[in-house]
């Protein structure tokens, strides 16, 4: 039995089924997010480092990937 999946006007106007799917890694991003503008803004010696860390706060998943992948030579 295939379960009812009802679609929102945008995707029953495309012919598409909307699946929520990602229902953790908004939780994870977040808690990422909170944790990364801690640590930025507590090491931030003024108010526009502290801004610039927020921004990346906002963007260290990025980070992450390009290391990783440096890292590992890809």
């Amino acid at each position: 039995m295939e379960p009812d999946i009802k679609a929102d006007s945008t995707c029953d106007k495309k012919g598409w089924q909307k699946l929520n799917t990602g229902c953790c890694s908004g939780a994870v991003y977040g808690l990422g997010f909170i944790g990364a503008a801690v640590y930025y803004i507590q090491f931030a010696p003024t108010f526009w480092i502290g801004a610039i860390g927020l921004l990346k706060g906002a963007v260290w998943p990025a980070f992450l990937v390009y290391y990783a992948l440096t890292y590992f030579g890809i």
